[in-house]
């Protein structure tokens, strides 16, 4: 099996890879699920959306789209589990068939599917690494996003010794899946909002290095068909005991991180 490339794939279906694939999450979506994940099948194959328990009609819709398919595959989780949950779903999977790369992105419309074979190149590049996202942010940027994930942000650099996150909460990335399966089923967080910030922390820890690379982030209204289950009060809850529980573990990692650091590792 041929890798892609980062080329525009113009009307060239993309050849299938054996190693990458992509992996959308999905809960509730609404039917930017469908743009979302057409958008990513004619930029890449394989594609996998995870249902999260959705009730909205999705599942079905996407079950067709993959009947036509063969290069998309659609799994669907019997109840919400969130997040992490839906990905570690999809990490397991992908493992049973010998891929070992995932990239994620939302169904929600809000990533860049033309970003997906560059990403993927730079991960085909340097394997061991994990190809992180930064957001471009363009005026339909909630402000208040904007400045908040400045704080989660602070907090991972500290956590990690400044090793080079430019961004702990944007969800378009690509995971080492080995790496990223062996810290989820050590331990039974990351499974909800939470996964995206203490995944890359961990991967750190276990001294996966970050590539990043800029990537637009596009916020749609409602009327666009933009659907949002961010809970301020809630979310921003989960985060603060997540990072309560990342800087205990970065205080008693810390003489392995600054020994890592002093050998420039």
């Amino acid at each position: 099996m041929t890798e892609q490339s980062a080329t525009d794939p113009g009307d060239n279906p993309p050849q299938p890879s054996s190693t990458h694939l992509v992996l959308i999450p999905s809960y509730n979506p609404g039917a930017q699920v469908y743009d979302t994940v057409r958008a990513a099948r004619a930029r890449w194959a394989p594609v996998w959306v995870v249902v999260d328990g959705s009730r909205d009609g999705s599942a079905e819709g996407l079950q067709a789209l993959a009947a036509a398919d063969a290069q998309l595959r659609v799994m669907v989780l019997p109840e919400n589990r969130g997040k992490g949950a839906a990905v570690l779903h999809g990490l397991d999977a992908a493992a049973a068939a010998g891929y070992t790369h995932v990239l994620t992105m939302d169904s929600d419309g809000q990533h860049p599917a033309d970003r997906i074979p560059v990403f993927m190149a730079a991960s085909q590049q340097q394997p061991r690494a994990m190809v992180l996202g930064v957001p471009v942010f363009d005026a339909s940027a909630p402000n208040l996003r904007v400045q908040g994930r400045k704080v989660s942000n602070a907090w991972a650099n500290l956590e990690t010794l400044w090793a080079g996150i430019g961004d702990s909460l944007y969800g378009f990335r690509v995971y080492p899946v080995k790496a990223l399966r062996r810290i989820m089923h050590r331990q039974t967080w990351m499974r909800r909002f939470d996964f995206d910030p203490e995944a890359v922390v961990r991967l750190s820890w276990a001294g996966i290095p970050a590539v990043n690379l800029p990537a637009p982030v596009r916020y749609l209204r409602a009327e666009e068909g933009g659907v949002s289950h961010f809970n301020y009060w809630r979310d921003n809850a989960l985060l603060t005991w997540m990072h309560t529980r990342l800087f205990l573990g970065f205080v008693l990692r810390l003489p392995l991180l600054l020994w890592r650091r002093l050998r420039g590792g």
